[in-house]
């Protein structure tokens, strides 16, 4: 019974997955695609029915030693009595089952391509929005399950529509040739008659227990596979989120001479695939012996059941052969789940993390609505603001703070006292809190102290987050001499990997270029100077006043050098209740 609800949760799950692409606008290509391949599915199934009359005729030409009937049956059709009326050349059926199986395979994919297009981009699109993927990674810290949400994107998404059209077609054309072959082997095969019983369609019989003790069998021994299955794929992204980590900080690793603590590292990650496959060997070892032995058996057992009737002259050979192949198909059907296990157990471990993925998502939306927030003003102000840390513990309190327009403000304070936080906060991008937050009217722009770089041309990499098309070439060029990066305004075009390309002091150098483009009404730089040599920061800040005269310019900041050039200053202090409080250097609140 629990297998059963298990698998009932899952096919609930799935089906809540599944449900949006087929009611999406592309519902008619989608409902037309699977119509079509499950009509070609039962062609292939129909096909299979003739095979086993042919097989009848085409042996018993053999028995018979019919040479003029061995060779009708390669080439030419004939009619017969009853079920299916007639049944045609080997050359006529080969043709049609390479037709059919070719155009099946060929639609299956072209509708697995476009669903996984329209599921990928609904996942990218749910996971961006509303910054869902910066509230999971907080998530994440304060103990979230959801791990490698690239994974669930790329690796799950494709094996899910994959198994969901592989397993779904599969089983519903092991139905159809279920009904289409257990009525024939019923009656084809005489009643048996054992010990003064009479037993129609005993051969029917023998498949479903044959394939219900194989089944349960199949169970009890691969369910194990479920939760293990899951854990591969965890250890797995662990494993790749690790080498992408040394990929894209091979400078810094070189640097710190930390190569030995990397290998250290990978081996770790590695080790814990290591042990997991080690355990997914051991069961499926033990599922193998089973379903292959059983499979092997399937091939002579209904020759073995048969038998007797064939040495008594009840069956001629080629009925003898006809009962063997169709009995397969029932065994076969009736087995499905036999078969399908390990793809079983590799689909249910998809659907667990693509459910979590999703309602992980809808977590995170639920956690950025309830952030504070407030009707946009002519300036940056909070009323009883508190600001927490993911675990909980409180970080920052304060009953009102305003920031009006005006000079540029420094703030400052110790490090780990909650500035960058506070500028999240500001951002509206920090769920843990509560209190209202106004903030100005107009486009704000946030410089970190380590800038992002997207991947593609250096054009793409400046105008961020602009669209790169929407940006002239001449203004990227410019903005670029202004900050310094005059070297690079030729290669505009280039494709590389920013990031490791440009020094620390070049890539804030290019972040400050952005600014230039974006021309935002509030700037917040969160130590978006400190990789700048002393002497080019006054001229650097110098050109932001007066390239944005209308910009107002809050900074976080440590160096004096920086400090001195904003003519506001506040700092952040330990209050009396220990949460964290921004005042000015006269010792009041800003803006008060």
């Amino acid at each position: 019974m629990k297998f059963l609800r298990n698998i009932g949760r899952a096919m609930a799950d799935a089906w809540r997955l599944t449900k949006p692409y087929f009611k999406s606008e592309e519902k008619f290509v989608a409902w037309g695609l699977l119509a079509a391949i499950i009509a070609l599915n039962l062609v292939s199934v129909y096909l299979n029915v003739l095979y086993s009359y042919w097989y009848k005729i085409f042996y018993n030409a053999l028995q018979a030693k019919d040479e003029p009937a061995f060779w009708g049956s390669i080439f030419t059709y004939r009619f017969i009595k009853g079920y299916p009326w007639f049944v045609p050349g080997f050359a006529e059926i080969a043709v049609f089952n390479i037709l059919v199986g070719v155009y099946a395979f060929y639609l299956q994919q072209m509708l697995e391509i476009r669903w996984r297009r329209w599921i990928t981009d609904n996942f990218v699109k749910d996971w961006l929005t509303g910054r869902a993927h910066y509230q999971i990674s907080l998530m994440a810290e304060a103990g979230s399950p959801l791990d490698n949400p690239d994974q669930r994107i790329a690796d799950d998404l494709r094996s899910f529509v994959s198994n969901n059209l592989s397993l779904g077609i599969s089983f519903i054309a092991n139905i159809v040739n279920l009904l289409s072959f257990i009525f024939v082997l019923w009656f084809l095969v005489p009643p048996l008659h054992i010990f003064g019983a009479v037993i129609p369609g005993y051969l029917v019989w023998t498949a479903i227990v044959y394939s219900l003790i194989g089944t349960y069998l199949t169970h009890v021994i691969g369910w194990k596979l479920i939760p293990l299955s899951f854990q591969q794929q965890q250890v797995d992204a662990d494993f790749r989120f690790n080498l992408i980590r040394v990929r894209e900080n091979t400078e810094q690793i070189a640097l710190y001479g930390g190569e030995a603590e990397e290998t250290i590292g990978l081996k770790q990650r590695f080790h814990a695939i290591y042990l997991n496959w080690w355990m997914i060997m051991k069961r499926t070892k033990a599922l193998n012996f089973f379903t292959i032995g059983f499979s092997q058996v399937a091939i002579i057992f209904p020759i073995l059941i048969a038998a007797p009737g064939y040495f008594t002259g009840l069956f001629t050979l080629g009925l003898l052969l006809q009962i063997n192949n169709i009995f397969g198909n029932v065994q076969g059907s009736f087995s499905w789940f036999v078969g399908a296990y390990p793809q079983i157990v590799g689909w249910r471990a998809t659907v667990q993390r693509l459910d979590g993925f999703e309602r992980a998502v809808v977590a995170a939306h639920v956690q950025q609505n309830a952030a504070p927030g407030g009707e946009p003003g002519t300036m940056l102000r909070a009323d009883d603001l508190a600001i927490d840390l993911p675990d909980g513990r409180k970080l920052f309190a304060q009953s009102h703070l305003a920031i009006a327009r005006g000079e540029p403000m420094a703030i400052t304070g110790a490090s780990g006292s909650g500035k960058s936080t506070l500028f999240r906060m500001f951002a509206g991008i920090w769920p843990f809190g509560k209190g209202r937050v106004s903030r100005p009217v107009g486009r704000s722009m946030f410089l970190p102290q380590r800038p992002y770089f997207p991947l593609g041309s250096l054009k793409r990499a400046v105008a961020y987050p602009c669209q790169e098309y929407d940006v002239a070439d001449q203004d990227v060029r410019a903005a670029l001499e202004d900050v310094g990066l005059g070297s690079l305004a030729a290669r505009l075009e280039q494709v590389d990997n920013w990031t490791l390309r440009l020094s620390g002091g070049e890539q804030q150098r290019l972040a400050l270029a952005r600014a230039l483009i974006v021309k935002p009404d509030w700037l917040f730089m969160d130590e978006a100077l400190s990789a700048i040599d002393e002497a080019a920061i006054g001229d650097l800040f110098a050109l932001l006043r007066a390239r944005l005269p209308e910009t107002q310019i809050i900074s976080i900041a440590h160096q004096d050098s920086v400090i001195s050039l904003h003519a506001r200053r506040a700092r952040l202090t330990r209050g009396a209740d220990g949460a964290m409080e921004l005042i000015t250097d006269a010792e009041k609140l800003v803006g008060e």
